[in-house]
């Protein structure tokens, strides 16, 4: 979605803007802008393209002014345009808006002001907030900004400055992330954490329907109602740094290289005396008498919820339906007290996840929440929350956070399968000793990273590029093929190897190359069969394998190992090699991977 972030302090505005939306790139980037105020007016200045066209656009420009608001765009109404960017302003100029999320009820309002004479300037749904607050203003911005909120329908974080309060900006957040920093002689508001992280470690999460009202030397917090809430900052351990590319060419590649010890700091504290133990949950009768687990979760979260359904199927012999969250909402799903529900998201603001949440609470469920993001709504949200400590993940394409996801539930699946005496303890020290040796095994993968450069090489340009595998190996197909499609925009599909016969063998042609993920060690005779069905047809073919396999040897055009471990295991592995495979046809290709187009890292609206 977008990025918004807003200064008020001793310092010029600009540069601290500036700084600020380079941290919220990822959020989005067709267009940026800044509003700032010199005390007596709001200048205005905005640009299609990423950050760096604003900053060539303003660099010889001074922009005096010691508070400020700016935004960086993934365009949901209009165009990428210097028109549809934000910051926007009403028709006097004096009041000053930007705007993450979307507003639902925009044209009936928009119908509104303009039976009123109002005159539109952009095609945006933000316009209608800027001129909403001004049909209400007397005087009194805080209770125009109170009216306004009434008025709108939809998701929304907004960051407000007028004219004649020169010493204040007003915040307000509902279903869209917004932090409010608190720092010595000046107070921010971002998107996301990191963005702050230049001026303070002291934040609030603002929670649903808050507004904050930023002066340089403290912020005041209010329902929207218009009653204080006293609350204590939350304190950010976590360093800037991590959020830097570190050397690296991209921070995909940064982030897949980052994988081990992802994995390592999410297992490690789980992993006591031989036990697996959850300090953020409480694993009573409620999880061992449970009849079904449910797992609600969109795109990447999605596979991992895939993989889960496996793994607690396999481990802790218990019913799991793997939902999308966006169709989860729609079908009327059944619910019961019954139901573990668990919710995966990596941002931990995924729209259509936290509506699946809602609704599961609604009807008696009890929700468990896997994130990356502390404090974000869905952590909030849920019962109890389990973190993957994957740290800032700053690439769209998501892969860290994909494999701490898969890592977590395997915990669990494992913990709920030893509770309800479907593994033995013999058994269960085994597969926590082959989890805990999973990081060093993906360390080996990725220093083996050359290979799959090479072929990668060779392959990038092939129209068309099927996955197929079968039971845990399905899974990661899906994430597989979504990974490719993201960042180097080939045309690809995952499908189920038994279903090759079904209909896509009818796309297999010379132009086509297939990759075979074949790890199950059970299903290797059928996977070969199937492997020499498409060679037949004339495709190129990959297998990912395990070590010491020679089953595929002679009827595909290459082989990649992973390092062998339990089959039940091997997703964490075997995906490394496709997000490799993944961001080499990109760069072969001239895209940037970490920001691939029409696509956001954090998606806040369906």
């Amino acid at each position: 979605m977008c990025g918004i972030v807003g200064y008020i302090g001793d310092v010029q505005a600009t540069p601290v803007l500036l700084r600020a939306l380079k941290k919220l790139e990822y959020r989005g980037y067709d267009s940026a802008g800044i509003a700032v105020m010199n005390g007596t007016e709001i200048t205005v200045r905005k640009a299609k393209g990423q950050l760096h066209m604003l900053e060539e656009k303003i660099a010889q420009e001074e922009i005096p002014g010691t508070m400020g608001i700016g935004h960086t765009r993934w365009a949901t109404h209009g165009e990428p345009s210097d028109i549809n960017s934000h910051p926007h302003t009403d028709i006097s100029g004096k009041i000053a808006i930007v705007h993450n999320g979307i507003i639902e009820n925009y044209m009936a309002l928009k119908s509104r002001l303009q039976a009123k004479g109002i005159v539109f300037r952009s095609q945006t749904d933000t316009e209608v907030i800027a001129h909403l607050i001004n049909s209400h203003y007397e005087g009194d911005l805080f209770e125009a900004v109170m009216r306004t909120l009434k008025d709108l329908e939809g998701s929304y974080a907004l960051g407000i400055i007028c004219s004649d309060f020169p010493d204040r900006i007003i915040a307000v957040r509902k279903d869209s992330p917004l932090v409010v920093g608190l720092g010595n002689g000046e107070s921010l508001i971002a998107s996301d954490v990191p963005a702050l992280l230049d001026h303070t470690r002291e934040v609030y999460f603002l929670e649903e329907r808050e507004i904050a009202v930023l002066y340089r030397d403290h912020v005041d917090l209010f329902t929207d109602q218009g009653e204080r809430i006293i609350r204590k900052a939350f304190h950010v351990d976590w360093d800037v740094e991590s959020a830097e590319k570190g050397g690296y060419a991209h921070f995909m590649l940064k982030e897949i290289h980052e994988q081990p010890k992802a994995l390592r700091d999410t297992l490690r504290p789980r992993v006591k005396d031989k036990r697996i133990v959850f300090d953020e949950i409480v694993m009573d009768d409620s999880w061992k008498n449970a009849q079904r687990i449910v797992m609600v979760a969109c795109g990447t979260a999605y596979h991992a919820s895939v993989v889960g359904k496996y793994a607690f199927e396999h481990f802790a012999r218990i019913p799991v339906e793997a939902d999308i969250a966006s169709e989860y909402r729609y079908r009327d799903p059944i619910v019961t007290g019954h139901d573990l529900f668990i919710a995966i998201s990596q941002s931990g603001e995924t729209a259509d996840t936290l509506a699946a949440v809602r609704l599961a609470k609604k009807n008696g469920a009890k929700v468990l929440a896997i994130t990356n993001c502390v404090g974000s709504t869905i952590a909030r949200e849920a019962d109890n929350v389990l973190y993957t400590w994957a740290g800032p993940e700053i690439a769209v394409a998501s892969t860290k956070a994909f494999t701490t996801q898969m890592m977590c539930l395997y915990l669990l699946a494992l913990k709920l399968g030893h509770l309800r005496g479907t593994i033995s303890d013999e058994s269960f020290q085994e597969y926590l000793e082959e989890l805990g040796s999973l990081p060093q095994k993906a360390q080996q993968l990725i220093e083996g990273k050359e290979k799959i450069q090479k072929f990668a090489s060779r392959q990038f340009n092939k129209r068309k590029v099927f996955f197929m595998g079968r039971q845990f190996d399905y899974a990661i197909s899906l994430e597989s093929a979504l990974k490719l499609k993201e960042i180097s925009y080939t045309h690809s599909e995952a499908f189920a190897a038994g279903e090759l016969k079904h209909g896509p063998i009818a796309l297999v042609d010379s132009s086509t190359l297939v990759v075979a993920i074949a790890t199950q060690t059970s299903l290797f005779e059928k996977m070969a069969s199937n492997i020499r069905e498409v060679t037949s047809r004339g495709a190129s073919t990959l297998v990912i394998t395990q070590e010491g396999t020679d089953e595929f040897d002679g009827c595909c055009d290459e082989i990649l190992t992973i390092p062998r471990t339990l089959d039940s295991m091997t997703p964490i592995l075997s995906i490394i090699p496709m997000q490799l495979f993944a961001y080499y046809c990109s760069v072969q290709k001239g895209n940037d991977p970490d920001k691939p187009r029409n696509l956001a890292k954090s998606v806040t609206v369906e």
